[in-house]
């Protein structure tokens, strides 16, 4: 069991290190306004998801899984049951909205390297990556704090 907690703790610590330092890396990278800094900032997010965020969440969903099963959790609902669902929220949002933005945000940001001018397709995109991706920060933590205090 000892195996599977340390698994699940260096899959949030892997999954929340990266959000929380993606975002401060590309919010600093759109504060310089170069097209060329914004570029690579908006890859090196999708990158850094792939490497860091990816597997942090296999190993939160395979621990996690391990240790419910072994414990006996189950039935009722409970802070499992509620951590469950604001992950599931959490991945929602990655996969349907994050993800399709970043996406979106490499493409024009890349448009943006002959001009030198970003266009206004980017800054809505970034809107809603910022706004989207607060919940997308916000929510780990909320099962983070679920899972150490495990209030009900």
């Amino acid at each position: 069991m000892t195996l599977l907690l340390f698994l699940h703790i260096a899959g949030a610590v892997l999954l929340t290190g990266n959000i929380v330092t993606a975002a401060f890396w590309h919010w600093h990278a759109q504060r310089t306004g170069s097209a060329e800094v914004i570029h690579f900032s908006a890859k090196t997010v999708m990158k850094a998801d792939l490497a860091f965020t990816l597997p942090g969440i296999l190993l939160i969903v395979g621990s996690g899984a391990a240790m419910a099963e072994r414990s006996g959790y189950g039935g009722a609902f409970n802070w499992l049951t509620l951590s469950l669902l604001l992950f599931g929220l959490t991945g929602l949002i990655w996969l349907a909205v994050l993800l399709p933005l970043q996406r979106s945000m490499i493409r024009l940001s890349a448009e943006a390297l002959g001009t030198g001018t970003l266009p206004r397709a980017y800054s809505r995109a970034l809107v809603n990556w910022y706004v989207f991706g607060t919940a997308a920060v916000l929510l780990p933590i909320a099962v983070l704090y679920l899972m150490v205090a495990k209030p009900f």
